[in-house]
C-alpha cells in the first residue's frame, strides 16, 4: 500500500468520529497497538530531540524497505508516532522523502494538540524523514 493510500485511509478512518475526545481515544488505542521497540534499541541516542516527552525512533532497512519501530513514555505522544510508523514504516526512502504530511492537517491532529506536541509531532516526522535519507544515500 502507498503512503498516499495509508493517508487516505487514515482520513476516512479519523473522519468517523464526532469529535476530538473520540479521535483522542483513538490515538491512544493506536499508541497500545504499537508493536514494542527492543530494549537495545531505547537509548539515548535514539531519543527524538524536541519532543516534550520521551520518544525512541529506530529504523533498519530491510529489503529496500525502512522499517520503523518506536515507543514513548506518554500515552498520547505513543499514539501520534504509531500513526506515523503506520504512515511511514515498510516503505522505500524515496517514497518517504517525496511523501507530503497533509494528511496530519487534514484530520485535524496539528491543530488540536499543544504547541509543545505540535512542535514534537514535527521533530518526529523529521527524524523518520532523515533515517529516510541516511539510508537513501547508504543504499546508492
Amino acid at each position: 500500500m502507498s503512503i498516499a493510500e495509508i493517508q487516505e485511509e487514515i482520513n476516512e478512518e479519523f473522519s468517523f468520529f464526532e469529535d476530538w475526545m473520540q479521535r483522542y481515544e483513538h490515538m491512544i488505542e493506536l499508541g497500545k497497538s504499537l508493536p514494542l521497540i527492543d530494549p537495545e534499541h531505547k537509548t539515548e541516542e535514539n531519543i527524538i530531540k524536541g519532543c516534550q516527552s520521551k520518544v525512541w525512533l529506530h529504523a533498519a532497512l530491510e529489503d529496500g524497505l525502512l522499517v520503523f519501530r518506536a515507543d514513548s513514555d506518554a500515552i498520547i505522544t505513543k499514539g501520534i508516532i504509531a500513526l506515523l510508523i503506520r504512515v511511514y514504516s515498510h516503505q522505500t526512502p524515496d517514497a518517504i522523502l517525496a511523501s507530503n504530511t497533509e494528511f496530519i492537517d487534514q484530520i485535524g491532529l496539528k491543530e488540536h494538540l499543544s504547541p509543545t506536541r505540535a512542535n514534537g509531532l514535527l521533530s518526529m516526522i523529521k527524524q523518520m524523514k532523515l533515517y529516510a535519507i541516511a539510508y537513501q544515500t547508504q543504499r546508492n
